[in-house]
Formats: C-alpha cells, sequence, structure tokens
C-alpha cells in the first residue's frame, strides 16, 4: 500500500519564499549602482515578488468581498506607485521633473485603455458580449476624467506660473479636490450605492470559487502583501538606473521612463483584472481598471504636492498637445464603451489600438 503524498509546508509555497528571498536581494543591493547581470537578477527577483503581491491581494479581497477587495488592490498598486514616483524625484536626476506627469498620465492610459482592453476582450470570448453595470462604471469614468482634467489638463493653460505647471495655491486647490472626489467615490462604492459595483446577475456564470480564507489566513497574506510591496518599490529603485539607461540606449525620450514605471506597478492590477474577466465578472475587472486609474491621480498628486514642499525644481503636470489628444480620444471611446452596459471584442480592440498609439508615441513622439 503507497503511501500518501505529504502535504508541502505552507512556509515553503513560493508566495512566501518570493517576498523573503526579495527582501533580502533588497537589502544587499538598495543605494548601488548595480551592473547589468545583477540588474538582470534583480529583475527576475522583482517579477516574483509582482506575482507574489498579486496572489496576496487577492487573498485579502477574496476574503473581505467586492468592491472592497478591487479598493484593496488599487490602493497596494498606488502606494507603489507613490513610493518610486517621491524616490525617483528625490533623487534629483534630470526629467525628475516631469516624472509624476509622466507617470501618472501613463497610468490613466494603461487602466481606461491597456486593462479595460484585455478584460474586454478576456470577457467577451466565451459569449460574444461582455456584461457589465453601467451605473458604476459611468460614475467611476466620470470621476477619473475629472480628476484627469483638473491635475493633468488644466497646468497646460493656467497662467499664474510659467510653463505647464501649477503655482503653489493651484497645486494645494488640484490636490484637495483630487482627494476630496477620490474619498467621495470611495463613500459611494463601498456605502449605500455598492451593488452598482457588483457583478451583474443574470450575465454569463463565472467559474466556482474557492471558500474565503480563514481571517488568519488573511492576516497573513495582507502582512506578506506589504512585504511584497516594499521589495518592488525597493527593487524598482534600484533598477531605475538600468530603465534609465536601457531608455536612453533605444533612442526614447526621458519621459518613457514613467511609461515604464506605470507598466510595472500595474503588473499586478493587469493579471488580477485578466483572471476575473475570464471568470466573466467583468464589473470586477472595470472595478480594477477604473479604481487604479482613479488612485493614481487622487492619492498621487496631494502625495506629490505635499512631497513638492522639500523638492527642488520645477513640477511640470500640464499634458502636451499629443498626449491631450490621446486623452480626450480615450474618453470619449470610454463613455461609448461603458454607456450601453455591455461591449464586445471591437471595443477591446479599440481600446488596445489606443494603448499601443500611445506607447508607440511615447517612443517616438
Amino acid at each position: 500500500m503507497s503511501e500518501a503524498p505529504r502535504r508541502r509546508s505552507p512556509l515553503l509555497s513560493w508566495t512566501v519564499v518570493a517576498p523573503t528571498v526579495a527582501l533580502v536581494v533588497l537589502g544587499l543591493t538598495f543605494g548601488r549602482h548595480v551592473g547589468p547581470w545583477v540588474a538582470g537578477v534583480v529583475a527576475v527577483v522583482l517579477i516574483a515578488a509582482v506575482l507574489a503581491a498579486v496572489h496576496h491581494a487577492e487573498v485579502v479581497a477574496h476574503r473581505v468581498g467586492e468592491p472592497f477587495g478591487s479598493l484593496v488592490l488599487a490602493v497596494a498598486v498606488t502606494v507603489i506607485e507613490v513610493a518610486l514616483i517621491v524616490t525617483l524625484m528625490v533623487s534629483g536626476d534630470s526629467g525628475t521633473a516631469s516624472l509624476a506627469r509622466d507617470t501618472v498620465f501613463a497610468a490613466v492610459m494603461i487602466t481606461t485603455n491597456g486593462i479595460v482592453g484585455i478584460s474586454l476582450l478576456l470577457g467577451s470570448i466565451r459569449h460574444g458580449v461582455a456584461l457589465f453595470n453601467p451605473e458604476g462604471s459611468g460614475a467611476a469614468l466620470a470621476t477619473v476624467a475629472t480628476l484627469s482634467a483638473l491635475a493633468l489638463v488644466l497646468p497646460t493653460f493656467t497662467t499664474s506660473a510659467k510653463g505647464p505647471r501649477f503655482s503653489g495655491s493651484q497645486l494645494t486647490f488640484a490636490a484637495l479636490a483630487s482627494l476630496a472626489l477620490y474619498t467621495m467615490f470611495v463613500l459611494m462604492q463601498t456605502g449605500r450605492h455598492r451593488d452598482f459595483f457588483l457583478p451583474v446577475e443574470g450575465g454569463p456564470a463565472g467559474e466556482e470559487h474557492a471558500p474565503p480564507a480563514s481571517t488568519s489566513a488573511a492576516l497573513v497574506s495582507l502582512g506578506l502583501l506589504m512585504v511584497a510591496l516594499i521589495d518592488v518599490v525597493g527593487l524598482a529603485k534600484v533598477e531605475s538606473h538600468t530603465i534609465e539607461d536601457v531608455v536612453h540606449s533605444v533612442g526614447a525620450p526621458p519621459s518613457f521612463v514613467g511609461v515604464v514605471i506605470a507598466l510595472l506597478v500595474l503588473a499586478p492590477e493587469t493579471l488580477a483584472a485578466a483572471r476575473t474577466a475570464r471568470r466573466q465578472q467583468m464589473q470586477i475587472s472595470l472595478n480594477l481598471a477604473y479604481g487604479s486609474a482613479m488612485a493614481s491621480i487622487g492619492l498621487t498628486i496631494p502625495a506629490i504636492a505635499v512631497a513638492s514642499i522639500w523638492l527642488d525644481g520645477p513640477l511640470l503636470l500640464g499634458l502636451g498637445s499629443t498626449q491631450l489628444v490621446l486623452l480626450a480620444l480615450t474618453v470619449m471611446v470610454s463613455i461609448l464603451t461603458v454607456v450601453p452596459g455591455r461591449a464586445t471584442r471591437l471595443q477591446g480592440g479599440v481600446h488596445l489600438v489606443l494603448l499601443a498609439a500611445f506607447v508607440f508615441l511615447a517612443i517616438n513622439p
């Protein structure tokens, strides 16, 4: 009679080992300008930390339920983004004056076109149509559009300060308004209108979920999520010089560094949204996409406004003409996608083409 297979200890799970190893690598490399081979190792460890963060964030999200789960993921991603922007701006290297603008705008384009486009494609493959709640998604899109206009469009046209930037009082107003809008949306999403952000009833049946983790397991995942986020922030800072060197070597403008950072920090969100879309839970995917875009502006701009007190040099927030056209087109297409409450693969393809145009023009402005 054969022996029963041994159960592997949870402590040996890759989702536990990866954040731990990443923390060790961070301690050995932080504050150093690493060579190409070490940078390659750091990149592999960084990817493992991102995947571990996705796993632990999903465990926590499944435990607390929707729409709180999407909120956990969005805030976690934004913490990474804010920390990366501030640490890179503190370094004072060339190009950091526009780093916040480039990263936030890239985050908006990646979430509203990339994550939404991928989710629509995956969500409509099986049944041809992806169903979602137009009330919740429309409210989220309206908030994202307003935040984008306040933080990224208006600085291009104001005249109190020279260049595409706010004066001190204008930056304070934009930061407070962004924080207020984000807070109001969170209260709506988690309060009286919570049902606007739940999967549509009567839609295609999704996959069966495993039961939620216990409270103790969820708390452990929350702790490991925090460790993984610290790993991602620190290792991305270690990789920042390598990223800048690669961007320079391919002839891309310095602003493309912001695109790379946004792609990096939104990797957990993209993977999570793709998984929920495959399970035919399109509303959760849109919650993740628009929630990340909203948090990216609503939390990053206030944080940068506070950090600007001790940061030297100007803070450029206003978008250029090409970026303004892409943003306007994205908002119009997103409205046409969200209003019906159902979308096909065509809408997903349109959003992905817009993302491709953004990335291409970021490399070849």
